[in-house]
């Protein structure tokens, strides 16, 4: 059996404070480099890493919040708030891509000149940052979808460095300006569409929609199989947080079998765990004469 190497909460802290200090050092450069050299490409890149660094930022803050115990106001705990970060970063994201499209575009109306040897310094410098940061934040984003956003974020910074090196260098050689909004125009492509595609599972555990790694007919049908249980009924499955997922149903027993119904509700959470990894569930039993009447089984 493997063994998964877990980054402590205090170490993961250090990681990501230090992954905040860089980005934001690393923006500031990208900003005041792409202002001297006229390349949008830069400043593009400088925006798509300032989001980085506010998406540390935020990642960092939910970490901690998260941590807290459940209590009186949040019952259920504050590990929710992490999914809620997760999804300001992307819609952050998103407004930050189809701005970069916009100027983008504007650059192919009016070109403007551009300093190839200043791009291809800085960008360097922010392809060394993205990897180091990405790296910091690799091992923490295997368990939390909000250090995932943020790893993912340098992932495409690292991308979009080496994309606008690559412009630069055109630029050098062959004065073409275009390329420097093309690049930007990819850059921003990539932003949009990682956002897009992060951000529907960040929604779907917002609108307590079921896990998206069990099929709700599946689990219904085995629980139906439990010996003595005669139906299941107002279904309800849904996600806590990013990895624990829970069911609320009610469950009839089967006639004559009301002095085993604790065994049989003990089996159904049991299977549910082991089959499903459903590790928080809320079983409401019903005997067979009294239970509900034409309930729904799923909601």
């Amino acid at each position: 059996m493997g063994h998964q190497h877990h980054v402590s909460q205090d170490a993961g802290d250090r990681r990501v404070l230090f992954a905040v200090i860089v980005n934001l050092g690393l923006t500031v450069a990208q900003v005041v480099g792409g202002v001297l050299a006229g390349s949008l490409a830069l400043i593009a890149d400088a925006l798509h890493n300032f989001s980085d660094a506010i998406a540390l930022i935020i990642a960092f803050g939910a970490r901690k919040i998260a941590r807290r115990p459940a209590d009186g106001a949040m019952t259920f705990g504050y590990g929710r708030v992490e999914i809620v970060a997760a999804l300001i970063n992307y819609t952050t994201l998103i407004v930050i891509g189809l701005y970069l499209v916009y100027e983008a575009i504007m650059r192919f109306i009016e070109p403007q000149g551009v300093d190839g040897w200043l791009v291809v310094i800085i960008a360097g410098i922010a392809l060394v940052v993205d990897a180091v940061t990405a790296m910091l934040t690799y091992a923490l984003s295997k368990t939390s979808v909000n250090m995932r956003a943020a790893f993912l974020h340098n992932v495409a910074d690292a991308l979009g460095s080496i994309a606008v090196i690559v412009a630069g260098t055109l630029i050098l050689l062959y004065d073409w300006r275009f390329i420097d909004p093309l690049v930007t125009l990819m850059i921003a492509a990539y932003v949009l569409w990682q956002s897009f595609t992060e951000i529907g599972p960040v929604i779907r555990i917002l609108m307590l929609g079921s896990p998206p790694d069990i099929v709700t007919s599946d689990v219904i049908a085995r629980i139906k199989t439990i010996d003595g249980v005669a139906d299941i009924h107002h279904a309800h499955f849904w996600q806590m947080d990013e990895n624990r997922s829970a069911l609320d149903a009610h469950l009839r027993i089967v006639e004559g079998g009301w002095d085993r119904a604790d065994s049989v509700k003990a089996n159904v959470k049991s299977m549910l765990n082991q089959e499903f990894g459903i590790t928080h569930s809320t079983l409401e039993l019903e005997c067979h004469r009294h239970g509900c009447s034409d309930a729904d089984e799923v909601g």
